[in-house]
């Protein structure tokens, strides 16, 4: 269940925010010492994002955790947990890996972007209005992130008391 000011959410599955596609560790293996790649070979990380847009946020989390383990610190590996602990209402793990994604990458959007709901949601005001500004100084490039921007400044719009009357800036426009 999402809370009202959750928007469009870097949870969506796909995030607008990076694609990711993490090498094959038997590919690079087999490059260089030549051989075949195993067929059984697991993705983990298109695993979990699968089983998020399943929601099926508990198994996804497990997922994200092993591919973190074939790529340790990844950024969007991370952010795709926090978007998983999110889902499932671990908003202070959420909150720590966001938190743990831009002490390494200070210019990570969607990190930004998910800290500042969490923040607006439990009435940390100014903190969501500093990572909604962070977020729109560095904004996503995709299909799908114009939809994000546009919801970041309608956020900090009405934040600000700029809104336009009877917007809900902070609504979800995918009903979820």
């Amino acid at each position: 269940m999402r809370c009202a000011n959750s928007g469009p959410s870097v949870g969506s599955p796909i995030s607008p925010f990076r694609s990711f596609q993490r090498p094959d560790a038997m590919s690079i293996w087999n490059k260089l010492f030549g051989g075949t790649a195993e067929s059984d070979q697991v993705n983990y990380y298109g695993e979990g994002l699968e089983l998020l847009r399943a929601g099926k946020f508990h198994e996804a989390l497990t997922s994200f955790r092993l591919a973190l383990k074939d790529a340790p610190g990844d950024p969007v590996v991370l952010q795709q947990i926090a978007i998983a602990y999110t889902r499932i209402g671990m908003t202070e793990e959420a909150a720590k890996t966001y938190r743990h994604v831009l002490k390494n990458k200070p210019d990570a959007s969607g990190a930004h972007y998910g800290l500042a709901f969490i923040y607006l949601r439990s009435g940390h005001q100014e903190d969501a209005e500093r990572h909604l500004r962070a977020f729109l100084e560095h904004p996503p490039q995709g299909d799908d992130a114009h939809e994000h921007v546009s919801h970041a400044r309608a956020t900090l719009a009405q934040l600000r008391g700029d809104a336009m009357d009877g917007a809900d800036a902070g609504g979800d426009p995918h009903g979820g």
